[in-house]
């Protein structure tokens, strides 16, 4: 039996980053950058005005008082012009006139004439004005050639909303990880419309990692249940390798019973097993190994917190490697609720995590925890995660915890 980080460290040494694509960036939400994007352009890309008013030129305070003709009007989208002193209308966003440097807002202005159509011929001054002001100068938000966005970062729509305003029309993004999801028993049932006989059960581990995978940037490219055979076990991975995966995710069929044949079964086939049992609880009998001409495959047990498990805590890091996204940053959270972890395993334990009234993260392990409950797992916030070594935990103690899926943000709730 191997500890966890030992049997990550053997998995990521076979994990190779995916090649890289090139997408239109309509087509690239949820992708993860293969190279740096650096701004072909400054942003903004000229000088404009912040709000609604008058430009003028300030290069020396304009007292309060100051009167002003108004030459000329310019809306956002006009050209640039050159004014020869004196005041312009000017809307939010419009280009600042050549030779102007300050925005005084409409309001902040007493008009003094205007022309029969409502165009403004005099205004005064309700406030001092300076050079700069309400102004919004070229490059204050990027520069041009700065790098706006690293290798390694999901596009979600913030990103997408930048590529956009500077001009970035497509992205080189790695290449999606292509897993297929083959689940063992006889007993499970894939149609959840078809009615239950004796001894089925409806099969929940396939519809979730093929979401998880999802999320986690991967793209599953099929799903299916085999019967509890070493034939059909591996025909479901010659048709994963036909298929092109970079991953197989198997569920169940790998422990130790007479009915567990998927060891027996890649060994059969030639792989090199990576390990097999891992010092953790729930999901001890996983195995990975990686077939001669690929792919990896990480074999799970069937019980479902053992598949959510290993797949937060085995899959993900791999498919974090094949994206090079590297290692999740760590996340703590005060304990409330004392454990007792059994000496020599891992523990990840689904909680609840509170926000207190001082911006600390605080979890609850939810109190069952068997691994076949899956309410409770859809009711959890998250996982605490318990060492090998870390012994009695009481309550007050930092431990280490993590989003419930990867690829999802950390789910917080208000303290009561």
């Amino acid at each position: 039996m191997i500890r966890y980080h030992d049997a990550i460290e053997r998995l990521l040494s076979v994990t190779v980053r995916l090649p890289v694509e090139r997408l239109d960036v309509s087509a690239a939400q949820g992708r993860v950058l293969a190279a740096p994007v650096r701004s072909p352009i400054a942003l903004p890309s000229f000088d404009h005005a912040a709000m609604d008013g008058y430009a003028l030129a300030a290069p020396e305070p304009l007292d309060a008082g100051s009167e002003h003709a108004v030459h000329g009007s310019q809306a956002a989208g006009d050209a640039a012009c050159r004014a020869e002193g004196g005041a312009w209308e000017i809307m939010t966003g419009a280009r600042l006139p050549d030779g102007l440097d300050a925005v005084v807002a409409v309001e902040r202005t007493e008009l003094l004439a205007s022309a029969p159509d409502g165009t403004p011929l005099r205004i005064r001054l309700r406030d001092e004005l300076s050079e700069g002001q309400n102004v919004r100068h070229a490059g204050v938000d990027v520069a041009q050639g700065a790098t706006v966005l690293d290798a390694g970062m999901r596009l979600g729509p913030a990103q997408l909303m930048l590529l956009a305003a500077i001009g970035v029309a497509e992205a080189e993004v790695v290449r999606r990880p292509r897993v297929v999801v083959i689940g063992t028993g006889k007993e499970l049932v894939v149609d959840p419309r078809q009615p239950l006989v004796d001894g089925r059960i409806y099969s929940s581990n396939g519809p979730y990692l093929a979401a998880a995978l999802t999320l986690a940037g991967a793209q599953a490219l099929s799903c299916e249940v085999v019967d509890d055979t070493a034939i059909a076990y591996a025909d479901a991975l010659h048709r994963a390798q036909q298929a092109g995966a970079d991953l197989v995710v198997s569920t169940g069929a790998v422990s130790m019973g007479r009915y567990d044949f998927v060891p027996d079964a890649l060994r059969r086939l030639g792989a090199s097993e990576l390990f097999h049992k891992v010092a953790m609880r729930p999901g001890k009998p996983l195995l990975a190994a990686t077939l001669p001409h690929g792919p990896l495959v990480v074999a799970l047990p069937g019980t479902p917190m053992a598949v959510a498990a290993g797949m937060r805590f085995f899959v993900a890091p791999v498919l974090r490697a094949m994206l090079g996204q590297g290692d999740e940053p760590a996340l703590h959270a005060v304990l409330d609720t004392p454990q007792q972890p059994k000496a020599g395993l891992r523990h990840f334990l689904r909680a609840t995590f509170v926000l207190d009234a001082y911006g600390r993260v605080h979890a609850q392990v939810m109190p069952q925890q068997q691994p076949f409950r899956i309410l409770p797992f859809a009711q959890s916030d998250g996982w605490v995660v318990l060492g090998e070594d870390a012994g009695d935990c009481a309550a007050g103690r930092l431990v280490d915890i993590a989003s419930l899926d990867a690829g999802s943000a950390l789910s917080l709730r208000g303290a009561p």
